[in-house]
């Protein structure tokens, strides 16, 4: 029997996010709707998931000691990260001690380290994925990508959002990724990995919820990105029944292996009917804010609702929808939205506005949400409502 016992008090429950970006923001908010206690802990001040917690801390989650501490003296019933660069070492330790880390201690450290969970689809689950080559020195980067050809796509192991991540098109851009590489990982410099590129048809997230009454899997999401950061997302994604019979296989695979309950983000590659595993992720997926508007119950709602141990009977989806990424360009701690008032005078859109405290080069600081009749439709009702927004950068 799940028992939920009154806020600030001993049978109250209280979670822990480490990380406190806008997605663990909109997971903060639908911990408050079952009475949840929320403590947001990011790297910085101001951070999303901070003005709706109940209490705050700003630390770098790569100093395990200050996050042992903090989780310590806290002491939540739940940590859920939210983002990959963590000391897991500590998650580890703190969960053989009876901590319950979300989904758990071991799908956090292998999905933070793009080799264990590479490693573990390929070569444990035998997952089919693109070749690929770690490689730790130039020297070592240098024989990867002669090994695994040109093209190819290079990527920190610890890394998100695109960070570090650069395609190789022709040998004249050998240099330039691994220089990319060494500064844009989430944990400074060190080892990436070399991928072959794959000619996929397109690709998709395909979210999927480990739940106490089993898995879920969501209509599949596809999306478009830049340098591996997400810009636009729709949802559902055309598959063929083979394709969908396959990706769904492979989700719950990787998502089985990893165990624990809650959101996965699942991405892979489609070709005609093949399907490639590509990454996951143990929490809600950038490409799945679609889902504030396309479903009844937003993958923010699903990971909290799994997270409680509450069973997930269903999911509906309203009708064909779109996401669209606001990015701003530029270095500054003060942006203005203008325009606002004719964004969103369509029906069928909205607007998110995530409250990011600064800019350094290039920031996803909002999302425009809509739905309409097809996907096709979505996607130019999106776009359609960004080209009205007006962003200036004091």
């Amino acid at each position: 029997m799940i028992q939920i016992g009154t806020t600030f008090t001993p049978s109250g429950k209280k979670a822990l996010l480490c990380g406190s970006g806008e997605l663990g923001k909109e997971v903060a908010i639908e911990l408050e709707r079952y009475g949840v206690h929320v403590v947001a802990v990011d790297r910085y001040a101001g951070a999303p998931a901070m003005h709706v917690a109940q209490s705050s801390h700003v630390l770098s989650m790569l100093d395990g000691d200050a996050l042992e501490k903090v989780i310590r003296d806290e002491n939540p019933d739940l940590i859920i990260p939210e983002v990959e660069a963590i000391a897991t070492d500590r998650l580890v330790k703190l969960e053989s001690e009876g901590f319950h880390v979300i989904p758990t201690a071991k799908a956090t450290r292998l999905t933070m380290n793009r080799e264990g969970i590479r490693r573990l689809a390929a070569e444990e689950l035998g997952l089919p994925t693109s070749p690929y080559a770690f490689a730790e020195t130039k020297e070592e980067f240098l024989a990867a990508v002669k090994k695994i050809g040109i093209p190819c796509v290079v990527k920190p192991v610890m890394s998100s959002s695109g960070h570090g991540q650069s395609t190789v098109r022709d040998a004249s851009q050998v240099e330039t990724a691994w220089e990319i590489s060494q500064s844009g990982g989430r944990a400074g410099s060190g080892k990436v990995i070399v991928e072959g590129f794959i000619p996929f048809d397109y690709e998709i997230t395909l979210l999927t919820v480990r739940h106490s009454a089993g898995t879920t899997f969501l209509a599949p999401i596809g999306h478009h990105q830049v340098d591996g950061d997400y810009r636009e997302s729709w949802q559902p994604q055309a598959m063929t029944p083979d394709a969908l019979k396959q990706a769904q296989h492979i989700a719950k695979a990787i998502t089985d292996a990893l165990g624990g309950y809650g959101i996965f983000g699942v991405e892979m590659f489609i070709k005609g009917d093949q399907v490639i595993f590509s990454e996951v992720s143990p929490r809600p997926h950038d490409t799945g804010m679609v889902t504030m508007i396309s479903q009844d119950l937003s993958e923010f709602a699903l990971h909290a609702r799994a997270v409680l141990g509450l069973p997930i009977p269903g999911v509906t989806l309203y009708g064909p929808s779109a996401s669209k990424a606001i990015v701003i360009q530029g270095n500054t701690k003060e942006y203005v939205f203008e325009n606002l008032e004719k964004v969103v005078e369509e029906p069928g859109v909205q607007i998110r506005l995530f409250g990011k405290p600064e800019v350094v080069d290039h920031r996803r600081v909002g999302v425009i949400l809509a739905t309409d009749e097809t996907v096709e439709k979505a996607l130019a009702k999106v776009e359609r409502a960004y080209a009205k927004l007006k962003v200036v950068v004091k």
